[in-house]
């Protein structure tokens, strides 16, 4: 259990720059991402914000990940709570413009994209968990024996049925996010050299046998 202080302060840092990145994606106008879209249809539903949202629906997702067999690390766990509570920090406030026109929305989503990207790399790369809905998407890639293209889609297309009924919006945005997403993120870890892939994480399970063996 070689933990450092630094390494939950950058996980901090990470998430709160991942956070703002979706706020400049949300305030876009244009339509949300998969998930974005069933967090605003369940903030409408129970009349909650957005932020609350996300972390109501992380503590289900944690929940069933830890059914399914998934190791979670205390990043995920600090993901679960803090990520929600961002969000609501930076939209409450308004720390962020509002776009008021399409080509601004479009450059708000391709620069939440990059800034989402480098906020990503920041707290996944200290290697102590990773977020709750990845590891829904890699647990039951492994149980199912399918490819993390086909769960991922699939996990995403459930989030944006479920959100529309509930009245999360569903616009041009979201195909530009689904375009988008994996060729900006690629470019903003090329340009840290981050492989995500060669990250070994910690988990808490691994601290638990430590901890029975001593």
């Amino acid at each position: 259990m070689k933990y450092t202080p630094m390494q939950f302060i950058k996980v901090i840092i990470g998430l709160f720059i991942f956070a703002g990145g979706i706020v400049l994606t949300i305030n876009a106008n244009l339509g949300l991402a998969p998930w974005d879209i069933f967090h605003q249809g369940l903030a409408k539903t129970l009349g909650i914000t957005m932020g609350s949202a996300n972390i109501l629906a992380a503590v289900f997702i944690v929940l069933l990940d830890v059914i399914l067999g998934q190791n979670i690390g205390w990043a995920t766990l600090m993901n679960m709570i803090l990520f929600g509570a961002f969000i609501d920090l930076i939209m409450l406030n308004n720390l962020l413009p509002v776009a008021s026109s399409f080509t601004a929305g479009v450059i708000f989503i391709l620069l939440g994209l990059l800034v989402q990207g480098y906020g990503c790399y920041i707290y996944v790369s200290e290697g102590i968990g990773i977020g709750p809905r990845d590891g829904l998407m890699f647990v039951l890639t492994e149980k199912t024996g399918k490819s993390v293209r086909l769960i991922k889609s699939l996990i995403e297309i459930v989030a944006i049925i479920v959100g529309v009924i509930l009245g999360g919006r569903f616009g041009i945005g979201t195909i530009i996010l689904a375009i988008a997403g994996g060729p900006i993120f690629q470019f903003a870890f090329r340009t840290v050299n981050f492989d995500s892939s060669k990250v070994s994480h910690h988990f808490i399970s691994d601290d638990l046998k430590l901890l029975n063996n001593r």
